[in-house]
């Protein structure tokens, strides 16, 4: 039985605070009487949620919380006390975040960014909202272009901060924000690009399936940075290009040369204009 999961547990008997469920190792949890349903037998698999009463002991639910194990979630502050704060995640008992765990010290009537882990040392559950030390840098090539689960996050100049898959730093551009997206709401969305630092740059749409090398990456990334203009282009001075770039003109050239037949730039002399991604396939 995994706490702050979902279980498919088997019900075994029924008594007067409600009905034992058991695993295929035979360990039993209470599902109390107000979660029963009339068309609940003996033998039935039922889907619950298990986490830990007032008493601490394990304990089953049919109510979906707001938050599951390893997942994250904006959770508003019911109460403060001398053991920390306890979070409202939809369920009978709240959630308790130790004051260890508070980047913030936090008040009552706020929300928060947290994170819901488990305590194998006391074999409990509790929320954190230190939330960066649980995401991970992205190293793996094969999801670019791949549909993704996101939650949206801060707004920032450049866009929106994202969690991808439960797992990894996002950001969706400003120029890739194509319709209303709510703080801490749940999307699908694909992934445009992994930079080297292991951030995933988010679109809403999905893309081509053009695949560009690390230089053309670039380019892009600063047009989307600049809001889709820079001051350079075919005759800029090469050591302007590797100044700004961070790479030689002949690379440069290369890079924007490819970006210009999948018509994602605009070439000039002295510039260089990111074309919309929903126009690039225009004409």
């Amino acid at each position: 039985m995994k706490l702050g999961e979902y279980n498919d547990l088997t019900i075994e008997r029924f008594t007067g605070v409600g009905a034992f469920l058991s695993d295929d190792q035979d360990n039993e949890v209470l599902l109390p009487k107000k979660y029963l349903l009339p068309s609940m037998s003996e033998g039935d698999v039922v889907c619950v949620f298990l986490y830990k009463d007032s008493e601490d002991r394990p304990v089953a639910t049919t109510e979906d919380p707001k938050i599951v194990l390893n997942s994250f979630a904006y959770l508003k502050v019911k109460e403060v006390n001398l053991f920390g704060a306890f979070l409202d995640w939809g369920l009978e008992k709240d959630l308790m975040v130790p004051f260890k765990e508070q980047g913030l010290k936090m008040q009552e009537d706020f929300t928060y960014l947290v994170t819901l882990r488990y305590d194998n040392s006391t074999d409990r559950l509790f929320a954190t909202s230190k939330v960066n030390k649980y995401l991970l840098p992205c190293e793996d090539k094969s999801l670019l272009g791949q549909p993704c689960r996101i939650m949206i996050c801060d707004k920032t100049d450049l866009g929106l901060k994202v969690i991808v898959n439960d797992l990894y730093h996002g950001m969706i551009f400003n120029s890739d924000i194509n319709q209303p997206l709510k703080r801490g709401g749940h999307y699908t969305g694909f992934i445009h690009n992994i930079r080297e630092d292991g951030k995933i740059d988010v679109r809403m749409v999905k893309t081509g399936v053009e695949r560009f090398d690390e230089s053309e990456e670039k380019v892009l990334k600063i047009l989307e940075q600049n809001g889709g203009f820079i001051e350079l282009g075919d005759k800029s001075d090469p050591d302007e290009v590797r100044k700004v770039m961070g790479m030689s003109k002949k690379m440069f050239k290369q890079a924007i040369g490819k970006l210009y037949k999948a018509k994602r730039v605009l070439i000039q002399d002295e510039s260089l204009s990111l074309i919309p991604e929903d126009n690039s396939n225009e004409g």
